[in-house]
């Protein structure tokens, strides 16, 4: 749990650097294909592909793919449309995906009525931040957010399940996980991006240089080893950590202008609806029998 604890606050840093010194100057696919590469570059020596499974291969470049390729492509472009505070917040879904995923996708269960409930309740939260009347931009963003959401799920849930290896053998194997990455956002960059704006000054490279090798290539490789090691809902609870981290760092270094109170009151909505996603039936029942009781009295 301490490497997730740190790569939680690596991860909420690069979220205010993406938002303040890239998202206004470089082009998002051009930046997620030098932050892929450098991922790669990063992690190829150590790479050993004898005696390797194809299958094993093409699996692990499926899930760096998605959930990293893929999921930048979505979070970057949604820089354009929020504020570094709004992204980190709703990033908050991303737990209820990781559980819906593995409930539905590996275990087959069938879907409670309380996550439809809390699904909606996270809806409702993100319209209270912006109480008076979302703006077409704002609610591109916040789906741009829940596509990214998603592919971080996706991947995560899909590592978690993969027979990898003991933590040497994962080293070894995972620049494949970038290189699936890599291939991804090179042809979106191929065919979206704008070579007008590619990163120009020493801060645009030094930023994409921390987030490729640090950020990227470190902080996935020591997150993807620790996931192994803690249990499913731990993993879906640590990806709540990266707000508050997020959020502080923000207001903290860079002064950031926030509206705490809408802000505060929409991520309880939001968290009211995560935490009632959280719950088995059995507190579910305990909950209502205290509901009840209350009322009664």
């Amino acid at each position: 749990m301490l490497v997730l604890w740190l790569i939680t606050l690596l991860w909420a840093l690069s979220f205010s650097l993406i938002g303040i010194y890239l998202a206004a100057d470089v082009d998002a696919y051009i930046a997620v294909l030098i932050r892929m590469l450098l991922a790669t570059l990063l992690l190829t020596p150590f790479l050993k592909l004898r005696g390797l499974q194809p299958s094993y291969a093409v699996k692990l470049m499926l899930i760096g793919s998605v959930q990293v390729g893929v999921m930048y492509i979505f979070l970057y472009h949604a820089f354009n449309y929020l504020t570094v505070a709004e992204v980190l917040l709703f990033t908050i879904f991303t737990p209820l995906y990781i559980t819906l995923l593995d409930e539905v996708v590996i275990n087959r269960k069938p879907i409670p009525a309380s996550w439809w409930l809390a699904a909606g309740l996270s809806v409702a939260g993100a319209a209270v931040i912006r109480f008076t009347q979302p703006s077409v931009d704002f609610w591109t963003g916040f789906w741009l957010i829940q596509a990214a959401n998603l592919c971080f799920a996706a991947g995560q849930v899909a590592y978690k399940r993969l027979t990898v290896g003991d933590k040497r053998q994962q080293i070894s194997h995972y620049a494949l996980f970038f290189c699936g990455a890599l291939i991804v956002s090179a042809l979106a960059s191929a065919a979206f991006a704008d070579w007008q704006r590619v990163p120009t000054t020493a801060t645009h490279w030094a930023v994409l240089v921390w987030l490729g090798v640090v950020a990227s290539g470190v902080g996935y490789l020591a997150w993807s080893i620790a996931s192994k090691q803690v249990n499913i809902a731990q993993l879906a609870s640590m990806n709540n950590m990266l707000i508050p981290a997020g959020l502080l760092i923000n207001f903290a270094f860079w002064g950031q202008d926030v509206n705490w109170p809408q802000l505060l009151l929409g991520a309880g909505v939001i968290t009211l609806g995560v935490g009632l996603a959280s719950m088995s039936p059995a507190q579910l029942g305990k909950v209502k029998i205290k509901a009840f009781d209350i009322f009664k009295r």
